[in-house]
């Protein structure tokens, strides 16, 4: 697998997917989360978070 560098979307999709296929969806939805902020188009991030169904987990003030 490829060194994750976490400065691309599709590497915070990347750890999303390995954090869904180890049991650990919460944390795959917020690495999904990431990644479609870090998308600059909209339907691109929208197909991300449809990868990673669940309500945002995220404690913003």
């Amino acid at each position: 697998m490829a060194r994750l560098n976490f400065n691309r979307p599709a590497d915070y999709v990347a750890a999303a997917r390995e954090m869904a296929d180890a049991g650990r969806p919460t944390l795959a939805r917020l690495l999904a989360e990431e990644a479609a902020d870090r998308t600059d188009n909209p339907a691109d991030a929208t197909r991300i978070l449809n990868e990673f169904p669940g309500n945002s987990l995220r404690q913003e003030d």
